[in-house]
């Protein structure tokens, strides 16, 4: 997909992006995986993605027994979601400043060495919790440099699009695997020992990363080297300053692109309308009277959904067709959750999160247009920015959706949700429909 042309942007001229590996017509994930940088990428990952969900099991489970506070038991989850707005707006520019492998490793070798402070004995509440907002703040960044990075690894076709799949099926696989292997392991060892097994897993994928791909340069260096506007090339106010402010311009270079703005929207809102039904699922299976089997069972609906629907449009659909489902998927999303206003069985509110869930695969076109409305200089501290945008939009919805159902039915509050979003999500793709056609005229024949 060509770059949009049309006004031109601020700062320096986009770096060439390398080019796209060609994929064998019909392989699809095989392509990917055939790439070797790729394949270390993944299974750090997938370590990292195991290691954050059975961390939050584990911590949780630990705050509740040093405190007996369902409270602050359930503050462990949400502050894996609230530090994200704060590392994905003042550390963003860390993607681009520094070179990829090394940004990857180091936030690894936080993560461990977090995981690890945890394990200490006597360690105080109020850190444990300290330290779970740590590994959160790095987490964007992270994703961001990781997105970006495989855009250096498969270029920015294709194979790009189905690498980002690869990372949202862990991500979601990570969910069901993650409880399960964190309930079985507190079942049988004490929560200290589950973090010391955490942080073993976040050493192994800093080491995947530092063997397994290669050292490039920062993607942003000629950005760096730039004069800026107001000191004559010279930084003030140290490494630290200069970090914030290039983080803080990048963040509104970005913001005042039309066309990255509505993405980065199409990116945020769905997510949110999503979460609404999801983050009430324990309440809603109380109400059914299912009991933890049946609430866990509902827990997992989106995510399997998920999963099913992103494998299946990444074999069986080529780059074209899973474009054209964008649009048709992001309106899809906010569809199921207007069943519960029905107040349906465990079966079919079963059934309803699995649809939700297939809505996943519209993110395929999102990556194929973001990539390409991108600076390469920007590209990772963008996906830093959207990472960083949709899980602070995530959470401030489960919020939001917790207070609405302390005042009304939750028959109410859950289809409510998608009404709601419903018109936000149709305003957003008007936004983007009318973004591309302004540009490249992509979002017309999407």
């Amino acid at each position: 997909m060509p770059t949009p042309t049309g006004p031109a942007r601020p700062g320096p001229a986009p770096a060439c992006r390398p080019p796209a590996a060609a994929a064998p017509p019909g392989t699809g994930y095989r392509a990917v995986f055939a790439v070797p940088e790729f394949r270390y990428v993944f299974a750090a990952h997938l370590l990292s993605s195991l290691g954050v969900v059975i961390c939050e099991i584990a911590l949780s489970v630990l705050v509740y027994r040093l405190t007996d506070s369902p409270l602050l038991s359930a503050l462990t989850f949400a502050l894996g979601l609230l530090p994200y707005v704060v590392g994905g707006t003042l550390l963003s520019a860390v993607a681009d400043r520094h070179p990829a492998r090394r940004v990857l490793v180091c936030c690894d070798a936080v993560c461990a060495a977090a995981a690890a402070a945890m394990v200490l004995p006597g360690t105080p509440v109020v850190v444990l919790l300290g330290l779970r907002c740590l590994i959160a703040a790095v987490a964007p960044v992270f994703a961001g440099t990781r997105a970006g990075s495989l855009g250096e690894i498969l270029g920015d076709g294709d194979l790009f699009v189905l690498g980002r799949s690869l990372v949202r099926i862990v991500n979601q696989g990570a969910q069901l695997v993650g409880f399960a292997a964190g309930g079985l392991l507190l079942a049988a060892v004490p929560p200290g020992t589950v973090l010391g097994i955490t942080a073993g897993t976040f050493t192994a994928s800093a080491l995947l990363l530092r063997l397994g791909t290669a050292a490039r340069p920062a993607r942003g260096a000629s950005r760096r080297g730039a004069p800026s506007s107001g000191g004559g090339g010279r930084a003030t106010g140290g490494p630290g300053g200069a970090l914030l402010r290039a983080s803080l311009a990048g963040t509104r270079h970005l913001l005042a692109d039309r066309r990255v703005r509505a993405l980065l929207l199409l990116g945020w809102v769905p997510p949110a309308v999503v979460v609404v039904p999801e983050a009430l699922l324990v309440p809603y299976g109380d109400l059914l009277g299912v009991g933890p089997a049946g609430q866990g069972l509902l827990m997992c609906g989106m995510p399997i959904g998920a999963v099913v629907a992103e494998t299946l449009v990444g074999t069986f659909l080529g780059p074209r067709a899973r474009t054209r489902l964008t649009f048709p998927l992001g309106a899809f999303a906010v569809v199921p959750s207007l069943g519960f206003a029905l107040r349906p069985s465990l079966g079919w509110a079963l059934v309803l999160l699995v649809l939700t869930g297939t809505s996943i695969s519209y993110n395929f076109g999102v990556d194929r247009w973001f990539v390409a409305a991108v600076p390469e200089e920007l590209l990772g501290q963008a996906m830093t920015v959207m990472q960083a945008g949709r899980m602070t939009i995530m959470g401030a919805a489960m919020g939001l959706a917790g207070v609405a159902a302390e005042y009304a039915p939750l028959p109410v509050v859950m289809p409510a949700g998608g009404a709601l979003g419903a018109v936000a999500v149709l305003a957003v793709l008007v936004e983007v429909r009318r973004s591309g056609a302004r540009n490249t005229g992509e979002a017309v024949t999407a």
